[in-house]
């Protein structure tokens, strides 16, 4: 069968989207001159912008689609812009019910999804369990590729940061109170889960710790949950950190991440940017698994809870422990001296 046009279905949240990049590149390194079209949603559209490797990106707005009457109004024209794709493949990566009905709608005659679909997503596209189905999430992505006949000789993470973007990240960092020649350190603080965060106390500490090693504490996410523990963290700081937080695009962000000494952060989506980019990263974990969502390539730098209970998966600890608080200062601080 000859494969022209290949449809990826990758919506969210930004850390997977950043984990499933790398399917771009795979497919375009087996099949040049195939038409790479991915789905996303709004949040995640700007990682996915100027890749060599995608050519068209169709942008999903769920909120369009949440009512009935939204539903029957939108689904129209966006089942007709599937249908002109003329789809030969369709890669649902997300394998959920939303993501089926993207792929069902593609009219793509092979489907292909990850194992451990959900939603009754593997009813309208096959699950491949390949070998790494037990491993980090971002083969098992490849895995869907290899199983199209892609040979996966690199993993790339296709991020293209334009010169304009570069120049406003700067002006962004100086307004800030940053200098180019200032050695830093990125603090990826929140995350969605509340559980997947880092006590405040804890940050404050490893900022005062930065500080007087004469490295500059950036702080670094966005969102109202984000700005309530900026607040809190440099209330109990000697000295306020660099605060970013909600101030740059995810493009910006990749460039200040670029530039860092090294990143901490939870299992979040700048910590996942920090991974992708090859930057040094220490990941805190405990309600999720470090072999699925560790650092991509660097799974000596993930720390996590030694309690019995990690790897929950939920999103509220049942225990109403502070899940993260199991991890101290000091093993962060120390991993985070070896590393620069």
């Amino acid at each position: 069968m000859s494969i022209r046009n290949i449809l990826v279905v990758k919506l969210s949240a930004i850390g997977d989207v950043i984990h499933a990049l790398p399917v771009s590149y795979a497919l375009k390194e087996t099949f040049p001159d195939a038409k790479v079209t991915w789905v996303v949603e709004p949040p995640a559209y700007d990682l996915l912008t100027n890749n060599p490797y995608i050519d068209e990106i169709i942008v999903f707005e769920k909120k369009k689609f949440k009512s009935i009457a939204g539903f029957v109004k939108h689904i129209p024209a966006f089942a007709s812009r599937l249908k002109l794709g003329n789809y030969d493949v369709a890669l649902d990566l997300q394998g959920l019910g939303k993501s089926a009905a993207i792929a069902y709608l593609s009219h793509a005659a092979i489907k292909l999804g990850t194992c451990n679909m959900r939603e009754l997503s593997n009813y309208v596209s096959k699950p491949v369990c390949g070998v790494n189905q037990n491993g980090h999430i971002v083969e098992r992505y490849l895995d869907v590729v290899r199983a199209l006949g892609c040979r996966v000789d690199h993993v790339a993470f296709p991020i293209h940061i334009t010169d304009k973007e570069v120049d406003l990240t700067i002006k962004r960092m100086q307004q800030a109170g940053m200098k180019e020649t200032n050695p830093y350190v990125v603090l990826a603080i929140g995350a969605n889960w509340p559980n997947k965060r880092w006590p405040t106390a804890y940050y404050a500490q490893l900022i005062d710790w930065l500080y007087a090693r004469s490295l500059i504490p950036v702080l670094i996410g966005g969102g109202v949950v984000d700005e309530r523990l900026v607040d809190e963290i440099n209330a109990k700081t000697e000295i306020p950190a660099i605060n970013l937080v909600g101030k740059t695009t995810l493009k910006q962000a990749a460039y200040v991440i670029r530039g860092a000494k090294a990143l901490v952060g939870g299992d979040t989506g700048m910590t996942h940017l920090a991974a992708a980019l090859g930057q040094k990263t220490i990941e805190l974990m405990g309600p999720t698994d470090a072999k699925r969502n560790g650092p991509y390539g660097q799974a000596k730098n993930a720390i996590e809870i030694t309690k019995d209970c990690k790897y929950c998966w939920k999103r509220q600890c049942r225990f109403n422990l502070d899940c993260l608080a199991q991890i101290p200062f000091a093993a962060v601080k120390d991993k985070l001296e070896n590393l620069i």
